[in-house]
């Protein structure tokens, strides 16, 4: 491909780009509440006519499935057995090419009713949502995602652990190798094809390291707009699981897929600016604003009422706990990375704080719209953070639900944050959840057989 081709659209003339780049087919994806990418796969003319007629539609319990596939109902029953359509509207500037797969392209889509209200337990709305209460006042978000994720050898039968896979010298890791080079060169079939990937399909991958769990690692994106981020999160794990799948592997963002070894995170790092660019986190003397403290307040006292949206599955709780390399508290502090939430090192421009707390497997549009709407509260409730935590904050007491269940009747009960989030979000997302809760609750795992089976 020449490289004076832009790979993604950037605002090109749509028929120009498609014909430029050969593209006879477009896949539309719809995120749902847990993050998997539903929607079509159109020729390209369809996907040119839909763009003028608007008579592109999915059907609305596209948000109601579960994330085993099974539909969970809806509040209202009637409201589910009519499902009615919803209409999709293509974000143009999402369109990139796909990468492996000549002539076809990627876009997202965002859903509306038929008389074009927005569709509000989409996930991409309820970001967008909360971005537009900052841009009411004058802010803009700023986000950069960290992606934890593990390569494991293929697993046909789930009743089997999880294992390293076979790396270049022919053997599987068996002991922990964090940062490690030669390591990551066991994985250059997938990590070259990663970055070639992630380039023709306009990721902005920074870095790629080898994180402490066997075969784990861990990707940066470079910081930027929130929602182009958490669309680009799932195009990542969606190359990411192609990629691994075609060099005989998997690669799974679940939040702690083995019981050993460290769980997976997406650290997301945050800061405000102006409408200028000119950062609100620290003062011209470089000294941490108020708003940055009462931004930090607002994560110390939702986070613990809003875990669902950072872990969002019941293995998830699994990898929040003391001594498990996750942090299990809302202390926060400086470069210290046993606190939930930390300030990283660097000057004025560079303040932010990074929120340790979301897994691998949540919703990246949920989480990012989570950590924002608890520091917009704290600003408005001009909430005080805590003292600096210093020294092994792992240590520290947790105030965070230690299970699904837990958390989902926390959540439930937050007012403030359901206000701005939204009801038809919350109630779609409380009953996907609630079902999900109630299926893992229904299965017998291996350790009650091992243990039970024959003693009690």
């Amino acid at each position: 491909m020449p490289d004076n081709l832009n790979t993604s659209f950037a605002g090109a003339d749509t028929q120009s780009w498609l014909k430029t780049h050969a593209i006879n087919e477009v896949e539309c994806f719809v995120p749902d509440v847990n993050g998997v990418l539903r929607g079509k796969t159109l020729p390209v003319a369809k996907f040119l006519k839909s763009l003028d007629d608007r008579a592109l539609y999915l059907p609305s319990s596209a948000f109601l499935v579960a994330i085993d596939g099974r539909y969970s109902g809806s509040i209202d029953e009637g409201f589910a057995y009519q499902d009615p359509d919803m209409r999709m509207v293509p974000d143009l500037s999402s369109l990139c090419l796909a990468p492996g797969s000549p002539g076809r392209a990627y876009v997202f889509a965002d859903t509306f009713h038929m008389g074009d209200r927005p569709w509000m337990a989409s996930p991409r709305h309820v970001l967008k949502a909360v971005l537009d209460l900052y841009d009411r006042r004058g802010w803009r978000a700023v986000m950069a995602p960290e992606l934890e994720f593990y390569l494991t050898a293929p697993n046909p039968n789930p009743d089997q652990p999880l294992t390293a896979p076979i790396g270049r010298n022919g053997r599987p890791e068996s002991a922990q190798h964090p940062y490690d080079m030669q390591a990551m060169e066991e994985f250059e079939a997938v990590t070259r094809r990663l970055y070639e990937h992630a380039a023709i399909a306009g990721l902005p991958v920074e870095t790629l390291i080898h994180e402490s769990g066997t075969a784990q690692l861990e990707i940066n994106l470079l910081h930027g707009d929130s929602l182009t981020l958490a669309d680009q999160v799932l195009l990542f794990k969606r190359l990411a699981r192609q990629i691994a799948q075609a060099n005989g592997m998997h690669a799974t963002f679940m939040a702690k897929p083995i019981a050993a070894q460290a769980g997976s995170a997406m650290h997301l790092h945050m800061s405000i600016v102006d409408r200028k660019g000119e950062p609100l986190f620290a003062g011209e003397d470089g000294e941490d604003s108020e708003m940055f403290s009462h931004f930090i307040g607002g994560l110390q006292k939702y986070i613990p009422e809003i875990m669902p949206l950072y872990a969002p599955h019941a293995n998830s709780y699994r990898r929040i706990r003391p001594g498990h390399s996750a942090p299990a508290n809302i202390e926060w502090s400086h470069d210290n990375r046993s606190c939930g939430l930390r300030v990283p090192l660097g000057g004025r421009a560079a303040r932010r704080i990074e929120n340790r707390l979301p897994g691998a497997d949540a919703n990246p549009y949920l989480a990012m719209a989570g950590s924002l709407i608890a520091g917009y509260l704290g600003i408005q409730e001009r909430l005080a953070r805590s003292e600096e935590a210093f020294g092994n904050a792992y240590k520290s007491k947790s105030t965070l639900p230690k299970t699904m269940e837990e958390a989902l009747d926390r959540f439930a009960a937050c007012e403030p944050v359901r206000a701005l989030l939204g009801e038809d979000f919350c109630q779609t997302y409380l009953r996907v959840k609630s079902v999900e809760l109630d299926l893992f609750q229904s299965v017998v795992t291996s350790w009650e057989r091992d243990h039970l089976l024959l003693k009690v």
